[in-house]
């Protein structure tokens, strides 16, 4: 057994929500891809000692296997790092929170999401409090513990957005570097130049490959999996269309759909859904295919910074805010029939903001066009338009559509 204590790192968003979910539910399971931060979070969150084990450490793993009653027994606070290497641990989990309802009792890391891992039986349901750790936002990285400003915008009336996003700590800089750089904290905050990050990127992409992806599913053909790894990254910010990606690495539709669910269910891959106002159709209609890291997404693509990967780095920031939040808050995308479409719907409050990120310094009235359709199809439902563009100017292009830099929002 391990004893871990408190460290000192960045602070994290999840901070808070992490705490008050420790405080009130028996257990609390903190899932995001490998190397976002979670065994850190974990030690740097609990305050005084917790004992500590991880399913990486082999004899552990068997002692899971052999005798998980006995691993998770005992009256002191656990936390259990990486537990869907043997996802029949919970079970046992649950029968100790049966026994014992003590609020904080168990911390649980996982490298995948647990309710979509077809091994995993049990959800731990009215038992514990799921939190998703994604990769550092623009704003943690500048060790603010915090993501964009979404808050502020949703919480302030849209004649006060120029004032608000016009001040305070607005931080400029060229988003391609922060999209190369990506999320993860070792590329993102201990590598200093691409080489270092490039050899850290490749280490990353065979460790997922070779080892994580055996946890979650048996992959007949590791190349054809990478291959599908990387056109999906070549195909950033489009809709999904799983038979066309087939035809293109040469794989049938079938192996494409579990493949892309396996990318998912480990954060690699993110499923942008359509918004409407019929949630059944949100199910029905194509989502756009974005990635958990910019960083990655590039590295496995062999490209440069697009304005797909500045979409994505806006997407990236608004799913971290969105799973640290305790009111539940919808993201997706808009598009018609004619081909007008906005980049991303925030749905909370009862409220709808549109958001179109342009890769321009200088935004024109043109590019307010999708977003004031948006909203004259909502009406009053509907907020100003957001157009996030790369320039410095902070102005209303339209009466209801405000142009902002990136770097004052994320």
């Amino acid at each position: 057994m391990k004893i871990i204590h408190v460290v000192n790192p960045l602070p994290r968003l999840v901070s808070g929500a992490l705490a008050d979910r420790l405080a009130v539910m028996p257990a609390v399971v903190v899932t995001g891809a490998r190397q976002t931060g979670k065994s850190t979070l974990a030690e740097q969150l609990v305050a005084g000692e917790r004992s500590y084990r991880t399913l990486d450490d082999f004899d552990v793993l068997a002692a899971a296997r052999r005798d998980p009653e006995a691993l998770v027994g005992g009256n002191e606070p656990i936390t259990l790092d990486e537990v869907q290497r043997e996802p029949s641990l919970l079970s046992a989990v649950k029968r100790a929170i049966d026994r014992d309802r003590k609020a904080g009792r168990f911390l649980l890391t996982g490298s995948a999401n647990l309710l979509l891992m077809r091994q995993v039986s049990e959800s731990l349901a009215g038992r514990a409090s799921y939190l998703t750790l994604w990769p550092l936002t623009r704003r943690e990285q500048r060790g603010l513990g915090s993501a964009g400003r979404w808050e502020a915008l949703l919480n302030t009336p849209d004649q006060g957005w120029r004032d608000l996003l016009a001040t305070g700590d607005g931080h400029r800089e060229d988003w391609r570097a922060l999209a190369q750089r990506g999320g993860f904290p070792t590329p993102a905050i201990e590598l200093s130049n691409p080489a270092e990050r490039a050899i850290w990127f490749d280490g990353y992409v065979r460790t997922y490959l070779e080892r994580d992806l055996q946890d979650l599913a048996t992959i007949n053909s590791l190349p054809d999996f990478r291959r599908l790894m990387q056109a999906a990254c070549l195909r950033l910010g489009q809709l999904l269309n799983q038979t066309e990606l087939g035809r293109d690495v040469a794989l049938p539709q079938p192996t494409v759909r579990r493949w892309l669910n396996l990318l998912e269910t480990s954060y690699q891959l993110v499923r942008l859904p359509a918004y409407a106002v019929n949630r059944t159709k949100r199910l029905i209609k194509s989502p756009k295919l974005y990635w958990g890291d910019t960083a990655i997404a590039m590295h496995l693509a062999g490209a440069e910074p697009q304005g797909c990967h500045l979409e994505n780095l806006v997407l990236n920031d608004l799913l971290a805010w969105r799973d640290a939040r305790v009111e539940r808050a919808e993201l997706g995308y808009w598009r018609t029939t004619l081909g007008e479409e906005v980049d991303v719907v925030i749905e909370a409050g009862g409220r709808l903001l549109p958001i179109e990120v342009k890769a321009t310094a200088s935004p024109r009235l043109a590019d307010c066009a999708h977003l004031r359709t948006f909203r004259a199809e909502y009406g009053s439902k509907a907020r100003a338009g957001l157009l996030l563009h790369t320039g410095t100017s902070v102005e209303w292009l339209t009466a209801d559509v405000l142009a902002v830099p990136w770097w004052r929002v994320l």
